[in-house]
């Protein structure tokens, strides 16, 4: 009977000890196995469908990017293109990323401000010059307004986010009364409120409103590609990834090498959870020939440059990045 209880008592320490370990290494050990089944296939999806370098990018340095301790800058672009119209950037957002801590900061420039489109010689909506020149001129443009370069973009068409949020099984978002797209020359929908999930079509919608601000819209991209970037953590979703890429397609393009995304991914990964901070430029509707702007707000532009620069320096703390003032929807 002893033998039997030692027995038992050992068996219990033996599959506590193994549930422990499963624990502290189940990060690991997707890991290992997203390297074992999942990462040629993903470089390649990414490689023929999404890396479009721009003129004068030059190949990623021979680095192990998996020990990547520099943050750097990347230029985010949302665009709602249907068919065959002319593509505009609806989202545009200045990122800093810092592996080293999981940091992200996410700065917003409302695509109704008005602002010196670099290439075109005038001034214009800063959506504009994505229409006008692609990725290189949205990004001179960003680079001019907020006074940094950019190394990177990332561009998302939204309507293929649709299946993707669809694909991983939904996302949660903060709807706190009906939304209803509902003016005349608008796409009529209505997102219902306090649902636990919401379906890309609902995802995609919520974004896409825009009857209250820009201000407000702004929020809610980031609202929204920050419960994405939440859904993706979960590492039940790593054996998605490539369906998800498959899905994108050409709606998702990027200069970052894939070799570089998937080790910084997995850097990520196995390191804290990802903390993202928004930070959104406010402005002052005005009418310039009939047309409406937003005039960029001076003391809000300022605070955003002087965040990428303390985000940007690798000789700033994780206690010594600065932080937004809380920005709520309107």
């Amino acid at each position: 009977m002893k033998k039997r209880t030692k027995g038992l008592i050992i068996a219990v320490t033996v599959l506590l000890l193994v549930g422990a370990s499963s624990l502290i290494f189940q990060k690991q050990l997707a890991i290992l196995a997203f390297d074992l089944f999942l990462s040629e296939q993903v470089e390649d999806t990414l490689q023929a469908k999404s890396y479009k370098p721009l003129e004068g990018d030059q190949p990623l340095k021979a680095e192990t990017v998996s020990f990547q301790t520099k943050p750097f800058s990347m230029l985010l672009l949302g665009t709602d293109q249907r068919g065959d119209e002319t593509a505009r950037s609806d989202t545009m957002m200045y990122a800093v990323v810092r592996p080293k801590e999981s940091k992200v900061l996410l700065v917003s420039v409302p695509r109704d401000t008005y602002t010196e489109i670099v290439g075109k010689g005038k001034k214009d909506k800063v959506n504009h010059a994505f229409a006008f020149g692609g990725q290189q001129m949205a990004m001179d443009t960003m680079e001019a307004l907020l006074d940094h370069e950019l190394e990177y973009y990332a561009t998302i068409n939204f309507i293929g986010l649709k299946d993707a949020v669809d694909a991983l099984g939904g996302v949660e978002l903060p709807i706190g009364k009906d939304i209803v797209n509902k003016e005349a020359d608008h796409e009529k929908f209505t997102v219902e409120a306090n649902k636990p999930i919401y379906t890309g079509e609902e995802a995609l919608n919520y974004v896409r409103y825009r009857e209250d601000s820009g201000f407000n819209r702004t929020k809610r991209q980031q609202i929204f590609l920050d419960s994405v970037a939440k859904k993706m953590k979960n590492l039940n979703q790593i054996t998605k990834i490539p369906d998800l890429l498959e899905i994108m397609g050409s709606n998702f393009q990027t200069n970052m090498q894939p070799k570089f995304i998937i080790d910084l991914a997995k850097q990520i990964m196995t390191g804290n959870d990802t903390e993202i901070v928004s930070y959104s430029i406010s402005g002052t509707g005005v009418r310039i020939n009939g047309v409406y702007y937003d005039e960029p707000d001076e003391d809000t532009l300022k605070y955003a440059q002087d965040m990428i620069d303390n985000w940007m320096s690798q000789s700033t703390t994780s206690e010594q990045l600065m932080q937004p003032d809380d920005q709520e929807l309107e």
